[in-house]
């Protein structure tokens, strides 16, 4: 997997799919709050009047000249759940980012946050 510092110097490079199909740019890293290892990135997707943020799992993830690429399907990706350019992702929605994906969310101990943007 990637490290936290490493990925997010691939901060505005192309996100692709697992077939090569170009789906954004990187924009940010969620990591999982309990492990402080990458597990989301943020993708800029839209027209440029109409530009937000998806959310796509890192798991599988590989990088390539220029690129990152994750396992996950175009179409499913720009169908996630997404946020405002400029917004942060509402505690109460991070299971529904987790759901999208079929993937188990469960929040900390605490009933703390899962993701935390770096």
């Amino acid at each position: 997997m990637f490290e936290a510092s490493d990925i997010r110097e691939w901060r505005g490079h192309d996100v692709v799919d697992k077939d090569g199909h170009k789906i954004g740019t990187l924009e940010s890293v969620y990591v999982d709050t309990s492990t402080d290892q990458p597990f989301f990135a943020t993708v800029t997707v839209g027209l440029p009047t109409r530009r937000r943020l998806v959310f796509v799992p890192l798991a599988g993830a590989t990088v390539g000249p220029g690129y990152l690429k994750v396992v996950h399907d175009k179409d499913r990706v720009k169908k996630a759940p997404s946020i405002d350019t400029d917004g942060e992702l509402p505690a109460a929605e991070e299971p529904g980012v987790f759901a999208h994906y079929e993937l188990t969310y469960t929040p900390g101990a605490g009933g703390e946050r899962r993701l935390g943007r770096r």
